[in-house]
């Protein structure tokens, strides 16, 4: 059986559309009319994915995604909204949306996301239990943040730790990059791969490519053998630099 989804839209026949859609690409889907019903549904059972209507009579989408936060329930939701704009969208982003698509759509279109979603649920499943392992192996991850502005860097490192993405982390020397980037690793799906920290600022400009891509014997005057890449070294793990 396909992946639980919960679509809640005040359009009786968009419902019916979507669930002709997503019931033919495998999901098993279960539509409300309002947050409010979506909220007592959630109550009884779990869903995987939800996709949720952002203009709706009482309460809308934001009050929604605020309503799931302030019970605890952790979940991927979709905004759907026919009122598309950049700052709509990254409003219910920063709310706690996955992601944010504008009506209308095409079952292609809709399809997809979801299964971008998806993904991104197996990845945070993963983790889960990657950070249970690590719990009952070493005990609880030691806090690190005493100040309120590092403990909500933390909070956004573990936010982006299940995705398979290139993260920026800037900031002073010393301000603990390297600690961040280490977090995000260890509470990743790459936690049990190698983790390469690079201080590219040591590495003479002219060595620069070998150290990244490695070298074989004779290669230059003072290559005596061949030697390794660090991106080869942090094969299917975290490079740091």
């Amino acid at each position: 059986m396909g992946l639980k989804v919960l679509v809640i839209d005040d359009e009786p026949g968009f419902l019916q559309m979507l669930h002709v859609i997503l019931a033919r690409a495998g999901y098993n889907v279960t539509t409300v009319t309002s947050a409010s019903d979506a909220l007592e549904v959630l109550e009884r059972e779990r869903f995987d994915l939800c996709l949720c209507d952002l203009k709706m009579p009482g309460m809308d989408g934001m009050g929604f995604l605020s309503e799931l936060k302030a019970r605890g329930m952790n979940m991927t939701v979709i905004v759907m909204s026919a009122y598309g704009s950049t700052d709509i969208a990254i409003e219910a982003l920063k709310a706690g949306a996955y992601d944010y698509v504008n009506k209308p759509f095409t079952a292609d279109e809709i399809v997809l996301t979801l299964r971008k979603a998806e993904e991104r649920e197996q990845l945070r499943r993963e983790n889960q239990e990657l950070r249970s392992r690590v719990g009952r192996a070493t005990g609880p991850t030691p806090v690190i943040a005493a100040s309120e502005a590092m403990k909500k860097v933390v909070a956004t490192a573990m936010r982006i730790a299940p995705y398979r993405s290139t993260v920026l982390l800037t900031g002073e020397s010393g301000t603990g990059k390297e600690v961040v980037a280490r977090l995000i690793h260890e509470n990743s799906p790459r936690a049990n791969k190698p983790f390469v920290a690079v201080n590219c600022g040591a590495i003479p400009e002219g060595l620069m490519e070998s150290e990244f891509f490695g070298h074989v014997k004779g290669a230059f005057t003072d290559a005596s053998g061949n030697r390794r890449g660090l991106i080869e070294s942090a094969n299917s793990g975290t490079l740091f630099l």
